[in-house]
């Protein structure tokens, strides 16, 4: 669509959306943190601790997921468009994930509580990243004929992304971006509301991988499906995501324990 801004090496709209998205979220993490009681210092640092890990999570996963390609193209590990690509977005979560364990764990931030007030700004976040994806040509889908269609002709894009040109795609971007900020109105309005800690987190992990599961059937997919079976690597992560925010939710209701908090005595009068 429009990969640059300037016709300038820096900033393509990409990277501009993306720092937007950044800094959208960590705004909404920190403001949800002081409505939640926590330390909203410390949920701002942690955000910024979890996108640099997520940066270099996204970057590996890239890699893992075709390994073949870099295998026989080494030297496109350290090439501008690798370093431009946005990476794998699960590869990301699962880098964010471990540096949060380590830094909660330093800060004695309370998991469940934290991971909520995250929830609907990464939802937020993502659904604007996305659009910077739509920008720049990346993570396109498979060839299509709908009236909603769209068509690369930027060689700037096929450049940057190699996004093919000149054929109709399902505009899957647009597909995952709307899904998120379909996600972020449902979490936003759960956040609010009196609810269990980790309800609103593993609700997400419903939402999401749900969506990104669907999605992956229209996105192209040159390494192929995860060895030659009926999912890719994507799909195979939301169904474990899916299982790990369906467990939570399980296990509360055989332990009795409802998905809100328990109401004081005082007003229970």
């Amino acid at each position: 669509m429009y990969p640059e801004i300037f016709h300038l090496p820096f900033p393509h709209t990409y990277g501009v959306l993306v720092a937007a998205a950044f800094l959208t979220a960590l705004w909404l993490a920190g403001r949800l943190a002081k409505q939640a009681g926590l330390n909203a210092d410390n949920v701002t640092n942690l955000g910024i601790s979890c996108a640099l890990a997520a940066l270099v999570g996204a970057k590996v996963m890239m890699f893992v997921v075709d390994v073949p390609y870099y295998v026989q193209h080494p030297a496109e590990i350290f090439s501008l468009a690798t370093l431009q690509a946005g990476g794998v977005f699960y590869g990301g979560l699962i880098g964010a994930l471990a540096m949060a364990a380590w830094y909660l764990r330093k800060t004695h931030l309370p998991v469940l509580k934290t991971a909520d007030v995250f929830a609907p700004a990464i939802a937020l976040g993502h659904g604007i990243g996305r659009l910077g994806c739509f920008s720049a040509g990346c993570c396109w889908g498979v060839e299509c004929h709908l009236p909603w269609a769209v068509t690369f002709h930027d060689p700037v894009a096929k450049d940057l992304v190699g996004v093919p040109l000149g054929v109709p795609l399902h505009p899957t971007q647009i597909y995952e971006a709307l899904a998120e900020f379909a996600i972020f109105a449902v979490l936003y309005r759960r956040v609010q509301k009196p609810h269990a800690p980790g309800a609103v987190i593993s609700l997400y992990l419903m939402l999401y991988s749900a969506a990104r599961f669907v999605v992956e059937f229209f996105r192209y997919h040159e390494q192929g499906n995860l060895l030659g079976g009926p999912l890719d690597t994507s799909q195979w992560i939301s169904v474990a995501l899916f299982l790990v925010g369906a467990a939570y939710f399980v296990a509360r209701r055989r332990n009795g324990v409802g998905l809100r908090p328990a109401l004081s005595r005082q007003s229970s009068k």
